[in-house]
């Protein structure tokens, strides 16, 4: 297992772990100053962020971005995605004076310090080929899955492994409740001890499972259905007649008042369940957005009633901000290009108590930003973007 800790600070933890309460979950603590639906958000890029890595470390495809109860950002990326020449050090023989891929998992403390760094191939586990995702749940215990793989696992803050879900090579299909595919992203209700997967890169539906067993619990595909693996996509979507299966259920959060909110990514919209799996609504983001579409990934805001709902697109390069009762697209910010403040290949996010926002870019952009809340505006004096 890839374990780094020599040249760090590793944080102890003990036999049994602490409940906390996970930052991005639904228990999110309240953030003073939180944007809403009625006052939007102004974000500025912060340029001096984040500091360089240590042990001339470089990251690959950003991943997974998860912000704990104690501001610590969570980073999953995809050291295969770096090609040679970016690690011409760590080649044999070496081919240049640096670099070297970070381990796959780096937890960061709200500076940019890293305070440890884990992951790879280890005794009794099968790691990733394509790291993806990454979720702290209300026990402590982290949760990652895989694009291309088929398998989802639990490890503790160390880097302990707990538990696997799925089986390493083995796909079965959308309704199988034992085999994934392509699990993207993550959320665990605390009330119920759930685990909700996005399962999405592969098959085409949400499935739960209990988080401290992994049995399995239920599982749905599109509009609340059941997912059948057989429709082709076309673009552009056609609203008159939507697919009526998820193309790429890609992101997934869940809310205080009990809601699942899912981005199907090539599908170009968002979709909202109550927790058992009925269908509540769903609204589309560019649907003439083609190739990898435009649902990448979702975080909500900070306000005491979660009232905005952030959606990162990795095609048209921005961040959209929707009013989460009727997906409405109210804002957006964002534009391609490879300066600060701009994405390539713009693919997760997240947001800490401060109201810092975190983006992390795959791809050719293979970088994290920081994003900093300068103030609001009354939504009366934005005009909103067309959504198609």
């Amino acid at each position: 297992m890839w374990h780094c800790k020599s040249a760090l600070v590793v944080l102890g933890l003990s036999a049994v772990l602490p409940a906390v309460t996970s930052a991005q979950s639904a228990n999110a603590s309240v953030a003073v100053g939180s944007p809403t639906a009625e006052n939007l958000p102004i974000y500025e890029v912060d340029p001096t962020w984040p500091p360089t890595l240590p042990n001339d470390w470089i990251l690959g495809d950003i991943r997974g971005l998860f912000v704990d109860d104690n501001d610590h950002l969570w980073v999953i990326h995809m050291p295969s995605s770096l090609t040679p020449q970016e690690v011409g050090a760590a080649t044999k023989p070496p081919i240049a004076d640096c670099c070297y891929p970070a381990p796959p998992v780096l937890e960061l403390d709200s500076e940019g310090k890293v305070l440890q760094a884990w992951g790879g191939p280890g005794q009794g586990y099968t790691w990733f080929d394509q790291e993806h995702g990454i979720y702290i749940d209300h026990n402590g215990f982290v949760w990652m899955g895989t694009s291309n793989g088929m398998h989802v696992m639990k490890f503790t803050k160390d880097g302990k492994h707990v538990l696997t879900i799925g089986e390493p090579g083995i796909n079965k299909g959308s309704n199988d409740p034992d085999h994934l595919g392509g699990p993207a992203n993550f959320y665990v209700e605390p009330k119920s001890n759930e685990l909700f997967i996005a399962d999405g890169y592969i098959n085409r539906r949400v499935i739960v499972y209990d988080a401290a067993t992994g049995k399995y619990k239920r599982h749905w595909g599109a509009y609340g259905k059941r997912p059948t693996d057989t429709e082709n996509y076309e673009y552009p979507v056609k609203l008159s007649g939507p697919p009526q299966e998820f193309s790429c259920v890609h992101g997934l959060v869940g809310t205080k008042d009990g809601m699942i909110y899912v981005s199907d990514r090539r599908g170009n919209r968002i979709q909202v369940f109550r927790q058992n799996g009925d269908y509540l609504k769903e609204n589309f983001v560019r649907p003439e957005t083609g190739g990898s579409g435009s649902g990448f990934s979702l975080q909500l805001s900070r306000d005491p009633e979660q009232s905005l709902l952030y959606l990162m697109d990795g095609t048209n390069q921005r961040v959209w901000i929707l009013r989460r009762t009727d997906l409405s697209i109210l804002s957006r910010f964002g534009k391609p290009g490879r300066q600060a403040g701009e994405f390539i290949r713009a693919h997760m996010i997240a947001i800490d108590s401060k109201n810092r926002m975190y983006t992390g870019e795959a791809g050719n952009g293979r970088r994290m930003q920081r994003w900093i809340l300068k103030g609001t505006r009354p939504v009366a004096s934005v005009k909103p973007p067309p959504s198609k």
